[in-house]
């Protein structure tokens, strides 16, 4: 991968540094003075959390706070930053008062939430809310969070240790339009498997799609941290790919999109949300084990260890806005269509340009 510039003896790339300094110029005038890790795996250089906050929670308690509503999935440790940015003063730097709206339900019915008004915000997975977005919902994406979370685990058993493997073979899913699903019929196609008649997808209870596969009724999963991470420390399994792996490594996977009624009615307080969300991902990425400390107080699953290791394993520190989340929109759109997701006949161009809301130029 050649954006990693935290690999022993290499330098950034070009392409590292600008979409580094795209992410930068979305975050407040000062932000990040303290001493950061510049991408994966490794120490953090310590830094002052408090230098962050502290003058700007200090200028906001002049004034209200502007309430808003945030849609999240407390089971989903990718979507840490959100509690982060609440225990650590970083909503409230930015002048809103957050409230939770937990959705553990469908995609679509936290989407239709966010269009209506019941929530004004939410944080998920670009490959589960394309398609819904597709169909109309007045919602727009405005930042990209982090990379990674989803996984495709094999069973050693059945020597499943790559994509090829999986030709005639049964994978065990949550959901038919799983984000993981989604993303795993991508990878099939581009290896010449037909993710529709070339593998069977089984849907099982998300928590005993592990069984499945021990039981012999699968031989491989595809589901979402902190399940898969968890799972992979059965010696059982490998893992088999990510959603970070070979062309995806700098491919954005969770995503914050607000309803349109509230960017047009207040850009203000869109603009607010999308900077503390990407100040809260920078510091889930500089410091993810106090992001897992708090991430575990609100019923993360998982050892803070375990949900530390799986944040540092996820690509926080790449977090794209502007030009080059539109770009990866449009790609997601293009693969989605061929692997009959998105229509055929969706101009995946204009699709990104209506459903992106730049509110941070």
């Amino acid at each position: 991968m050649t954006d990693e510039p935290s690999r022993p003896g290499l330098l950034p790339s070009r392409r590292f540094l600008l979409r580094t300094g795209a992410a930068a110029a979305a975050l407040p005038l000062g932000f990040g003075s303290g001493g950061v890790r510049a991408w994966g795996p490794g120490p953090a250089v310590p830094f002052d959390p408090g230098s962050i906050c502290r003058p700007a929670v200090a200028e906001a308690a002049a004034g209200p706070l502007k309430p808003i509503k945030l849609a999240w999935n407390a089971t989903a440790v990718c979507t840490a930053a959100a509690p982060l940015a609440k225990e650590r003063g970083i909503f409230a730097a930015h002048g809103l008062d957050v409230e939770f709206v937990n959705f553990g339900g469908s995609t679509e019915a936290l989407l239709e939430a966010i269009a209506t008004g019941k929530a004004d915000a939410g944080i998920g997975m670009a490959l589960r809310w394309l398609k819904p977005l597709e169909q109309g919902f007045d919602v727009k994406i405005t930042a990209g969070l982090h990379g990674g979370c989803l996984r495709l685990l094999g069973a050693k058993s059945a020597g499943i240790t790559d994509i090829a493997a999986l030709k005639g073979k049964t994978i065990a899913i949550s959901d038919h339009a799983s984000p993981a699903k989604n993303f795993f019929a991508l990878l099939l196609a581009k290896a010449g498997i037909d993710p529709e008649t070339g593998v069977e997808w089984r849907q099982y209870p998300a928590d005993l799609l592990n069984l499945a596969v021990e039981k012999g009724e699968a031989q491989a999963l595809a589901d979402s941290d902190p399940r898969t991470w968890i799972w992979l420390k059965d010696p059982k399994f490998t893992e088999v790919a990510t959603n970070l792996s070979g062309e995806y490594a700098d491919r954005t996977c969770c995503v914050v999109a607000m309803r349109g009624s509230l960017i047009r009615a207040d850009r203000a307080a869109a603009t607010a949300l999308t900077r503390a969300v990407l100040e809260a991902g920078h510091r889930v990425h500089a410091d993810p084990e106090d992001a897992a400390r708090i991430f575990s107080g609100y019923g993360g699953r998982g050892s803070v260890e375990d949900l530390a290791a799986m944040l540092r394993s996820q690509h926080h520190g790449d977090r794209p806005v502007g030009a080059d989340l539109k770009r990866q929109l449009v790609l997601y759109g293009d693969e989605l269509k061929q692997v009959n997701v998105l229509k055929r006949s969706t101009d995946t161009t204009k699709f990104a340009e209506r459903v992106y809301a730049d509110v941070l130029s």
